[in-house]
């Protein structure tokens, strides 16, 4: 059954009877039953068919019916039975029992429409017209019952019973009525039920005063109303809205403002009719004064605290208002969902009161269907288990889309004091709603930026000279960019294995570079790849990759790969020339310094024996001072195949500069095996060479040398050795020409100097004995000064100003180069400084300050450099530091670090030496560095060996390629200069412009530009 039918069925019963009752005076005792107790079912009915959250207040009122009807029956049987009912008599116990229970039942409505927290404002409405309507019952209705000499104290008592209960279900029915939010439809009729039992309440009274009551007549219409009324509540669909929250924040309407005012009017109008009567009456006075008086001023206290309350609300309002708007402007500042949902806790915290506790929860919902739903409160059933609490038991909830993929909504949770979230729902609703608004424009706005992205990208990818791949997860390419066709000569690349693009023996390393790839460690320091193009042709490519399966517009990995071919072929060209001698081809020092190194410490580790021969020839210089530098070249080629071919494949012949050579021997018998070698290569040398002139004649010429041996059983590490091996040489050299000398403790003489160096380090550095000159350097296109390289000397007490070459590896060994190094770089910042302050014209723009491994590697370097930056008052673009390439290379990460703090400051870095450690070109391109300085060696032979010329140029173009500066180190002559400059070397250093300058003379070199080139 619905309750549509219900209603229809319940309306007809009513008219029936009530036809009936006044039809059939007889058939009141059955007719009046039947409406009561039907009307008390229908409320029963109602519950079950409608299944309101809370149905005790519902059976409250079904109870008060049952009571009310049924002491209807007991007074129409006693009459029924011939008898007169007393009065007071059990009928009217039971009318008095009514009252309190409609009261519980209305009072559980209020409490559960509002949420279960109190709303003054709404209860300051209900008691001003409360208390206007209970003064009407005193005058009109109670007072005479007190008056009455006719009625004994228990009947007084009962009917005064009978208006206060009236009164009080009044004040509950107005309370009801000005709960905040929608006014549900079904307190309409609850309304009008009350009116019909007040009515007739007031009529009963009145004919009991007047001993005028009778059954039947029209007084009974307004109970029927009442019976009536309260049966169609409990049918009506509306009647679970009293018992569910109000769900809003009701505003002050005219027609409540007007219900107080013609409500606070009662008092002085009841005054003034009672003034009227009293003057009528004798000018005896307004009888009823005191009760008149206390009422108005009750009201006029409940009127000032409503309007009291409304200021409260207003200061309030305003106050939320200025918050509101202030966090507004943060709110549509953010730019990403995330910004927003932060400004919109902040703004929350702005709005709450500082001294009300209050949880926020953020949920965020992968849902298919995400929508806006505006904000709401609810209780704790309605909310998620993981954000319940259990300090609350009230809840603002609402739901905003969220922008992106997947469809997300954000579900936002405030649990506060109910009264507190009830007061501020439309303030939050309006924070929702601007929430709201910067979603969607986040949303337009980063739709925007994707297709203006996809536009730029794809114009990028189109025009790009990397091949883009992207690579499914079973290692397919789904799409490859255009260039792949003039890379690969492939047209379409789409749906291809990647193994079928790789070469066969790159199978492994493909798929090591993909698993890498997925497993997040990224593609640096990967190996090459070979590619096999649709000709054939097998090109060399370099491959970066992103894992981007996530991203739901690419979803797989994306490869950009380079064609390397040619930088590659060039990298090994050039390092073929870095580590290998142009003349001779013959390892070169750097490259015969590097294996030494290796094979020491494989020597160490293993046990096994290391020697090195310095091969030195005697007379060399004669031969280019008389028969000229071609035949020197011829020489010095003849000189290292007869080496190579004495010493056989198991060692390293090198050519370490000018005449002199070296030989490696690794792993060999003992130091009588290298004793046997290096007196072969004498025995092979001493033999006279014809050699050519270079213009069709030849000339025999002595080739003979001496040899210095040195084995790693007498040292302590690679470069004691070569300093073992040097001694030797020396002493062979020293005496009889034409020999080999084996090193001997003896010779540790020189180690004695070396230590008192050593010791007087440490003292010259207390005494600051160390000065510092400077060697211009030049730009070779205008002659300019450019910068100055700081070099320090040491002021000896006794053996005058002595050069690095005197102190400067003795103080590398002790350590003390830590200390003379920040003292140059102190100095020369504050010389630099000193010089541009006296002159902001001058052409100097930096000051090159060497820095020792060691130094460098000392903790704190880069804030001593700034320090000294700070104490000089110089600027980091004043400051060049030059480094070694092992520094570069050893503790690279940490080292690189560093240099890339440095640079941040401003501070340029350079190569010293370049040319003359360990590092591979292909470097180049990842040191944090700005300058390379040309080693001398390289300028040397510059004018005289092609190939000499053509690796200088080689490093130039590479450098000038990578953005680096190129500075030559030794020229000494014109030639040289115009060489480089022709090169488009831009900067050089030598004794061609100055030898190293004292500081005053520096000033005077730049005003004379002429002199220097």
């Amino acid at each position: 059954m619905t309750t549509r039918t219900a209603r229809g069925c319940f309306a007809a019963w009513i008219v029936v009877l009530t036809a009936v009752y006044y039809a059939f005076p007889g058939s009141h005792l059955y007719t009046w039953a039947a409406l009561g107790y039907s009307s008390a079912a229908m409320i029963v009915l109602g519950v079950h068919l409608n299944k309101p959250s809370h149905r005790a207040p519902w059976y409250l009122i079904a109870a008060a019916l049952v009571v009310f009807n049924t002491g209807d029956n007991a007074y129409n049987l006693i009459i029924a039975f011939g008898h007169e009912p007393n009065f007071p008599g059990i009928a009217d116990w039971l009318y008095l029992a009514v009252y309190p229970l409609l009261t519980g039942g209305f009072i559980m409505f209020v409490r559960l429409r509002n949420g279960g927290v109190s709303n003054r404002a709404a209860l300051l409405d209900a008691l001003v017209p409360t208390v206007g309507l209970g003064l009407l019952s005193w005058v009109y209705w109670i007072a005479p019952f007190t008056r009455s000499q006719d009625l004994s104290l228990v009947e007084k008592l009962v009917s005064v019973g009978y208006p206060l209960g009236d009164v009080l279900v009044l004040a509950m029915t107005l309370r009801m009525i000005t709960t905040p939010g929608k006014r549900p439809r079904v307190l309409t009729v609850l309304g009008i039920s009350m009116i019909g039992l007040l009515i007739s309440d007031v009529l009963y009274g009145q004919s009991q005063l007047n001993s005028a009551w009778s059954l039947g007549g029209p007084v009974d219409l307004g109970w029927i109303v009442f019976y009536a009324a309260m049966g169609f509540v409990g049918l009506m669909p509306s009647m679970r809205e009293l018992t569910e929250p109000s769900g809003a924040h009701g505003a002050e309407t005219p027609h409540r403002i007007i219900w107080m005012a013609s409500a606070a009017l009662i008092a002085p109008v009841v005054l003034y009719l009672e003034w009227i009567n009293g003057a009528e009456a004798a000018r005896q006075g307004v009888i009823d004064a005191p009760v008149i008086a206390g009422a108005a001023a009750l009201m006029f206290v409940l009127v000032i605290a409503r309007v009291n309350g409304l200021a409260l609300d207003q200061l309030r309002a305003r106050s939320r208002e200025r918050a509101l708007r202030k966090a507004s402007e943060k709110l549509f500042a953010a730019a990403t969902v995330d910004d927003a949902l932060q400004a919109a806790a902040d703004a929350i915290g702005t709005l709450m009161p500082r001294d009300t506790p209050y949880d926020l929860r953020q949920v965020i919902e992968v849902t298919e269907a995400p929508r806006n739903s505006g904000v709401r409160i609810v209780g704790a059933d309605e909310v998620p288990d993981e954000v319940r609490t259990e300090n609350y038991d009230t809840y603002l909830i609402g739901t905003l889309q969220l922008p992106g993929t997947p469809a997300r909504q954000l579900l936002g949770i405030i649990a506060a004091p109910g009264n507190l979230l009830r007061d501020m729902v439309d303030t939050f609703a309006a924070l929702t709603a601007q929430v709201e608004v910067v979603l969607e424009r986040i949303t337009l706005t980063g739709e925007v930026s994707r297709r203006d992205s996809e536009v730029w990208f794809r114009t990028l990818i189109q025009n790009a000279s990397d091949v883009i791949l992207i690579v499914t997860d079973d290692d397919h390419i789904r799409y490859a960019s255009p260039s792949a066709a003039t890379v690969f000569g492939h047209e379409d690349l789409a749906g291809t294995p990647l193994s079928a693009l790789v070469a066969v023996s790159h199978h492994r390393t493909m798929r090591a570079i993909l698993a890498a790839v997925r497993g997040g460690a990224g593609t640096d320091g990967a190996p090459d790849l070979s590619v096999l193009c649709a000709d054939g042709r097998l090109v060399q490519v370099e491959v970066d990759g992103r894992d981007l399966r996530d991203d739901p517009t690419v979803g797989g990995l994306v490869l950009t790969i380079s064609d390397v071919t040619e930088r590659r072929r060039l990298e090994d060209d050039l390092s073929h020339l870095a580590f290998h001698d142009g003349l001779t081809g013959l390892a070169n020092r750097v490259k015969f310094r590097n294996r030494l190194e290796r094979s020491f410490a494989a020597a160490d580790r293993d046990g096994t024996t290391l020697t090195v021969l310095f091969v030195d020839l005697d007379d060399f210089k004669e031969v280019n001072d008389t028969l000229g530098h071609a035949v020197g070249d011829e020489l010095l080629i003849t000189v290292g195949q007869r080496i190579t071919t004495v010493i056989g494949g198991a060692a390293t012949a090198a050519r370490m500069g000018g005449d002199e050579f070296a030989v490696l021997i690794e792993d060999c018998g003992g130091v009588d095996e290298a004793e046997l070698v290096a007196a072969q290569i004498v025995a092979s040398l001493a033999v006279a060479f014809e050699v050519s002139d270079g213009f069709g004649g030849s000339h025999i010429v002595s080739g003979a040398a001496s040899v210095g041996v040195a084995a790693s059983t007498d040292a302590e590490s690679a470069t004691e050795l070569l300093r073992h091996a040097d001694l030797a040489l020396y002493q062979a050299k020293g005496g009889a020409k034409g020999t080999w000398q084996r090193y001997r403790p003896e010779l540790h003489t020189a180690m004695n100097q070396r230590l008192e160096v050593r010791a007087a380090l440490h003292d010259a550095i207390d005494a600051e004995q160390f000065r510092n000159m400077y060697q211009p350097i030049v730009d070779l296109h205008t002659g300019l000064i450019a910068g100055v390289e700081a070099l320090v000397r040491w002021e000896h007490p006794t053996r005058g100003l002595l050069g690095p070459f005197h102190f400067i590896e003795v103080a590398e060994e002790s350590g003390a180069i830590v200390a003379i190094g920040d003292w140059v770089l102190r100095e020369a910042l504050a010389q630099f400084a000193r010089w541009r302050a006296d002159d902001p014209d001058m052409s100097l723009k930096y000051v090159s300050v060497n820095v020792s491994a060691r130094q460098f590697r000392t903790p704190g370097f880069v804030e001593r450099v700034r320090e000294a930056l700070d104490a000089a008052g110089a600027r980091p673009e004043w400051l060049l530091l030059e480094i070694t390439e092992s520094l570069v290379l050893r503790d690279a990460e940490q080292v690189w670090n560093d240099l890339r703090m440095l640079r941040a400051l401003g501070v340029r870095i350079a190569i010293d030496d370049f040319g003359t450690g360990y590092s591979s070109l292909s470097y180049l391109r990842q040191m944090p560095v700005d300058v390379l300085k040309l080693d001398k060696s390289f300028i040397d032979d510059i004018l005289t060996s092609d190939q000499q010329h053509t690796m200088v140029d080689s490093i130039v173009a590479l450098a000038r390629n990578l953005d680096l500066k190129v500075i030559a180190e030794g020229v000494e002559q014109t030639g040289q200069r115009a060489a480089l400059a022709a090169m488009g070397c831009p900067f050089g250093q030598g004794y061609l412009f100055s030898k190293p300058a004292w500081p005053d003379e520096i000033v005077a070199l730049t005003h004379s530009v002429p002199e220097l080139v």
